[in-house]
């Protein structure tokens, strides 16, 4: 078992030339334990259509960048959520295909709220209102792999 664990060690990153580690422990741990529970809030998120995975995978990586080098890249290192947070870091951008999902999956989950749960006229007005808004504002991102219109 070791012999796999290093060579899986050999094929790891280290992201730590990117940290700025805050000095105080007290503020270390805050960031760590903020970290660890967006990371939680993120994975409830892969399976649960209501909670979008990126930004807290996103806020994540902020909070561990000031507070352990080993969670950072780990979380960095990560097969699944790896890619996108360094697409983010180095380029502010997100990939096209998790844009559109993300777009798609929000649309039917607001659709089906404000349609099955939310009764106040008000309420589906103001549900309608933010999800277009959070729509627009997601697309604007830009994508570095957007397919060019011929």
């Amino acid at each position: 078992m070791s012999g796999f664990r290093g060579a899986m060690d050999q094929d790891r990153v280290d992201y730590s030339h990117e940290m700025r580690v805050h000095n105080s422990r007290t503020v270390r741990l805050l960031f760590a334990a903020l970290g660890t529970l967006f990371v939680g809030i993120g994975l409830l998120g892969a399976v649960l259509p209501v909670l979008p995975t990126t930004p807290f995978m996103l806020l994540a990586a902020g909070c561990y960048v000031r507070a352990s080098p080993r969670f950072y890249n780990g979380l960095l290192n990560s097969p699944a959520f790896g890619p996108l947070i360094r697409e983010w870091r180095q380029h502010h951008s997100i990939p096209w295909r998790t844009k559109l999902t993300a777009i798609a999956l929000m649309a039917v989950t607001l659709s089906t709220s404000i349609l099955f749960f939310v009764k106040s006229p008000y309420g589906q007005i103001a549900m309608a209102l933010f999800g277009v808004g959070l729509a627009v504002w997601l697309y604007r991102i830009p994508s570095r792999d957007r397919p060019r219109r011929t």
